[in-house]
This record gives C-alpha cells, structure tokens and sequence, in this order.
C-alpha cells in the first residue's frame, strides 16, 4: 500500500470517526482557503472583506418591526452577521445555502456583522 493508499484512509477513518459538524467545519474552511476568500476568523473591524461561507439560519423580521433581514453565515473558522436593510425577504437566502458576500465587517455587541452586502449564492457539488 503506497502513501497516498494510507492517507486516503486516514482520511476515510477520520469521517468515519469525528463529529459531522467538526467535519462540515473543516470541508467549509477548506472551501475557503481554496476560494482565496477570507476566513471570518481573521476579520476584523473596518476591513472589506470577501467571505464563503454556508448560511446556518435566517431571521425574518415580523411585519410591525424596521424591515430587516438577517442571516448567520458560517465558513468553518467563525460566524458573521449579514443584515439587509429594508429587507423582509430574498429569493435564495435559506439556510443551508452555499454563499459568497462581500462587504465592510462591522462589530455589534461583539458580533461580526456586514451590513448590505453584496451577495452570490454558490452552486454546491454533491458528493
């Protein structure tokens, strides 16, 4: 059995053994490394910034409240913020979807936050 025979199952008996999200994280961070798009980790305050990333939610906001649409976008090193102003809704922001945004990251009660960013949903490959 050559090298790459053995670090084909290591990497077979290590899906087979850690937690699926520990492994959706890793194939995320990876994604974006790849990408050449930032990872959310490294962000900070005031930067522009391009992330990819899975979101994990969305939060409408109810009729009688500011129009507002937030959704937790994911990349495997951290969580950020994307709030759409004006916004009750977008055709394609679910959970679950693969996105790339753009955007000037912003700190609100110690959250990482991109306000109206610019958006691509990301057409997944399936495995």
């Amino acid at each position: 059995m050559g090298s790459t025979d053995g670090g084909t199952f290591r990497r077979m008996l290590r899906k087979l053994t850690s937690d699926v999200d520990e492994l959706d994280a890793r194939d995320l961070a990876e994604d974006v490394e790849e990408t050449g798009a930032r990872p959310a980790r490294d962000c900070t305050c005031g930067e522009e910034v391009t992330m990819l990333g899975r979101i994990r939610s969305v939060e409408l906001c109810p009729e009688s409240a500011e129009a507002t649409l937030k959704a937790e976008l994911f990349d495997g090193t951290d969580g950020v913020t994307l709030v759409w102003m004006g916004r009750r809704r977008i055709p394609g922001i679910e959970a679950g979807r693969t996105m790339r945004v753009r955007g000037r990251v912003s700190v609100r009660d110690g959250t990482k936050v991109i306000y109206n960013p610019y958006y691509e949903i990301c057409q997944t490959q399936q495995q």
